[in-house]
């Protein structure tokens, strides 16, 4: 009788477990299904030498998810041929939308193309990718960057003056456009520009080594225009060692935190404050919508070359010492305390 209780007993106890396990499986293979279910979107970043694409990496991958979509992030270190790898390595994956910073606006349309072949969608994220056909093109409005810039020297008094233009990497399709706003401001106000050059790569020592190299021209400008911060912190740095920093306007953009340090002690005139957060949180929207299959708003056409597009712009914001407090510190971009590091006893209450 202990016997057959005892065996009994065995076969019950298999039979939950058998039971529990069945459970288990059940478990998993749905939350495996919730996972596939989720939106996948790649984030293909040219690199991180420029400071503010952290923060736009940031807050696209947090509002992506705050939507219900994961997002799958790549680093291409400047590399071409690595960010068309890792483009391939998205399609390959299957994912729903790929967003790209693009390295080259000129060399990544077959990539485009193969993707949107996959049933893709693709975003040009604050780059354009020309002849491409993208699904969307999300950026700032460039020219009114490079306008923001001129206006800055023509309010510190430029006019007539001379000046000279340390851009980006030529291969930015950005760098055009913010040279042409640039461009027309100076020539509406009679300023000669003395000569021009590009940063291979947004390398920024290329900048200093310019200078280095044109000391000639450094001793007759009035002004430096700095295709972003980080040129303009190399700029500012080799201005000091030759006792002509503050002397000679610069300007630049991104708000960088050196660049806001710089404003306020007195080295560099402005920088152009775009707004990442909202263009990241933009895009991320954008990019659910466009997987989700549901219509954009707020978007114009724009011809990339090929193609007319669809294009949505933000207006960034000029800031100097006048209204630092205001945009940057009461944006929450950066802390009053680091702002003013150099000169607390110019921090306002």
């Amino acid at each position: 009788m202990k016997k057959h209780i005892g065996s009994f007993l065995l076969m019950l106890i298999l039979l939950i477990t058998m039971a529990g396990c069945g459970s288990m499986e059940k478990e998993m293979t749905e939350g495996e299904k919730d996972k596939e279910d989720k939106i996948q979107i790649g984030l293909c970043f040219d690199s991180f030498v420029i400071e503010r694409w952290q923060r736009d990496r940031d807050i696209f991958v947090s509002m992506a998810k705050e939507l219900g979509a994961e997002v799958n992030v790549q680093n291409a270190n400047g590399d071409i041929e690595q960010q068309r790898k890792q483009i391939d390595y998205f399609i390959d994956k299957g994912m729903d939308v790929i967003a790209i910073i693009c390295i080259d606006s000129n060399t990544q349309s077959d990539c485009v193309k193969k993707a949107k072949d996959a049933g893709i969608k693709v975003i040009a994220y604050d780059r354009l990718i020309r002849n491409a056909d993208v699904d969307l093109y999300i950026s700032f409005d460039n020219e009114m960057v490079g306008n923001m810039m001129g206006e800055a020297l023509v309010e510190k008094g430029i006019d007539g003056g001379k000046v000279l233009m340390l851009g980006g990497s030529a291969t930015d399709s950005n760098v055009p456009l913010v040279e042409d706003g640039f461009r027309k401001v100076m020539g509406a106000h009679n300023v000669t520009i003395l000569d021009s050059m590009h940063a291979e790569g947004w390398k920024a020592e290329l900048a200093s080594a310019y200078l280095d190299d044109h000391m000639e021209l450094v001793t007759e400008t009035d002004a430096i225009m700095c295709g972003n911060d980080d040129l303009a912190s190399k700029v500012v740095h080799n201005l000091k060692e030759k006792r002509m920093a503050g002397d000679i306007l610069v300007v630049g953009q991104d708000a960088d935190l050196e660049a806001c340090q710089r404003i306020v002690e007195g080295t560099q005139v402005m920088t152009v404050y775009k707004p990442v957060e909202k263009l990241a949180q933009k895009a991320a929207e954008c990019a659910v919508k466009l997987a989700k299959g549901e219509e954009l708003e707020g978007t114009v056409s724009m011809n990339d070359g090929t193609y007319e597009i669809p294009y949505i712009g933000l207006e960034p914001i000029s800031v100097n010492e006048d209204n630092m407090n205001e945009v940057i510190i009461g944006s929450g971009f950066h802390l009053k305390e680091d702002v003013y590091l150099n000169v607390p006893g110019k921090m306002p209450e």
